[in-house]
């Protein structure tokens, strides 16, 4: 499927209705650069309407029973799946990821809003006995949590529809009102992610989407009646936020430039091909536009020589290019601005000595799958995030070598490690700076459970859907005087 129609769409959901604004967006597929859809942007009695609404859901979100908040949330999850192949191809439309990527991000969706429909039966609170001390006696202390209030929740281009998910599933799941602002490159799939759960029976005002531009996206974040931000894109973008509402819960899902080690016991042709598979898969998928892409790879040099060939050839195997082919898994970035980017840092890195093995060339918004050896170290492939299809490969002597090496990065999402011994495992859990380790694996798995978020520049905070609504709350103590125990 290439062909599209310009079309003009609401920019906003509010209360169960679409919502048109004056100004539109224009939205554009980034394979053929055609204009898809015009996104009318939410005018500011809009963005007021949905501010004041969430305020005023507070109360009743709260108040409505956690059988019901997680009836609405798998209904969600279904209406997902029973519009895969729409969603799908809205995501493919808008954000050039091949058709197939697409398909298993809505899957993932639907999961994140299974897994908020579980934890918000199982939101309960605990119970600690106060006897255990002189003057406690008769004393019984229940901690609960309960929503620091209407969350407002910002999210990027790469995962339009799951990083949304994992916005709205965990808020929606303590009772806490959200209001979603979409990527602007990529407003058409929280659009319809907002039409599906219009039909999840929560009171007006437990969710909206604004499409917003910038000016107005500030106000949205300095508004009071938003007292929990969560960020996930940029790095710059997400401390400046920060930084402007320091009062406010903010947590913030920033960029990184994923490393892997290969240790030295992950030595056979089985396990080399394996690490050299999911590698090339890890660092190319999505068009490298992910934070936890793998970027670096860090190769113990008495393996390093059979190794690279090997990572070579599984690259060079990658299908790249139309992202409507099902047997596509590289395809377009989200822009040729970005493609072009993505050139340049190659270019640098070979005039500082880098060597080009395999891709390097880009298209219009399509960049070949590239892997560099001999870079230098302070080249910004190797210093920043590329967030493209390309890795450096670097030999190492020995762990404590790969380690040290590993951990040389201001950022710190997760990181992979290639190996059999346990305690190897175990002493790169405890040494890297990073919110996640990988073993026997690439840095970019991520399950929807799980807890997922970084340190030093990567950002604060954590998502996952229980981690999540961990954050959006603050634990609140009850003490019962007088009890029988």
């Amino acid at each position: 499927m290439t062909g599209t129609t310009t079309v003009r769409r609401a920019g906003a959901w509010i209360a169960g209705q679409p919502v048109s604004g004056s100004a539109t967006l224009p939205v554009r597929d980034p394979w053929t650069d055609e204009l898809v859809a015009e996104v009318a942007l939410a005018d500011p009695e809009h963005v007021e309407q949905a501010l004041q609404l969430a305020h005023e859901a507070a109360g009743s979100l709260l108040a409505v029973p956690a059988h019901r908040r997680a009836d609405a949330l798998r209904q969600a999850a279904t209406g997902l799946l029973e519009r895969m192949d729409e969603v799908a191809a809205t995501i493919t439309r808008e954000s050039g990821k091949p058709i197939t990527w697409s398909r298993a991000e809505v899957q993932r969706a639907a999961l994140t809003f299974r897994w908020g429909a579980e934890e918000a039966v199982r939101w309960s609170g605990e119970l600690q006995r106060l006897d255990s001390e002189p003057g406690g006696d008769g004393r019984l202390a229940l901690q609960r949590r309960f929503p620091r209030g209407p969350v407002l929740g910002i999210t990027p281009f790469n995962f339009p529809v799951n990083l949304a998910a994992h916005k709205i599933a965990p808020a929606l799941a303590v009772g806490a009102p959200i209001v979603l602002k979409p990527a602007p490159k990529t407003p058409l799939s929280a659009l319809l992610l907002g039409e599906i759960l219009t039909d999840c029976g929560l009171p007006a005002g437990a969710f909206s989407v604004l499409t917003v531009d910038d000016e107005v996206a500030a106000g949205l974040v300095a508004d009071p009646r938003m007292p929990v931000v969560s960020f996930t894109g940029s790095g710059p973008v997400g401390w400046a936020i920060r930084n402007a509402v320091p009062r406010k819960h903010v947590t913030l899902e920033l960029g990184g430039n994923a490393g892997v080690l290969i240790c030295p016991d992950w030595s056979s042709d089985a396990d080399l091909r394996q690490a050299a598979r999911r590698i090339a898969t890890g660092a190319n998928a999505q068009g490298g536009q992910s934070c936890i892409s793998v970027q670096r790879v860090l190769v113990d040099r008495t393996v390093y020589e059979r190794f690279l060939p090997v990572l070579v050839e599984e690259v060079e195997q990658l299908v790249v290019g139309d992202p409507w082919s099902p047997a596509t898994t590289v395809g377009p970035l989200i822009n040729r601005a970005a493609a072009q980017r993505i050139g340049e840092w190659v270019t640098a890195a070979v005039a500082g000595g880098a060597r080009v093995l395999t891709g390097g060339t880009v298209t219009d918004a399509l960049v070949s799958p590239t892997v560099l050896v001999d870079a230098p170290a302070d080249a910004q492939v190797c210093q920043d995030e590329a967030f493209g299809p390309v890795l450096t490969v670097a030999a190492v002597d020995g762990v404590d070598e790969g380690l040290r090496a590993l951990d040389d990065s201001r950022f710190g999402l997760q990181a992979g490690i290639f190996t059999h011994d346990i305690q190897t495992a175990f002493r790169a859990h405890r040494e890297l700076e990073v919110g996640g380790v990988i073993v026997g694996d690439i840095p970019t798995f991520r399950a929807e459970q799980m807890p997922y978020g970084g340190v030093k520049e990567s950002g604060i905070g954590r998502e996952g859907v229980r981690a999540a609504m961990e954050d959006y709350t603050e634990s609140r103590l009850l003490v019962l005087s007088g009890v029988s125990l």
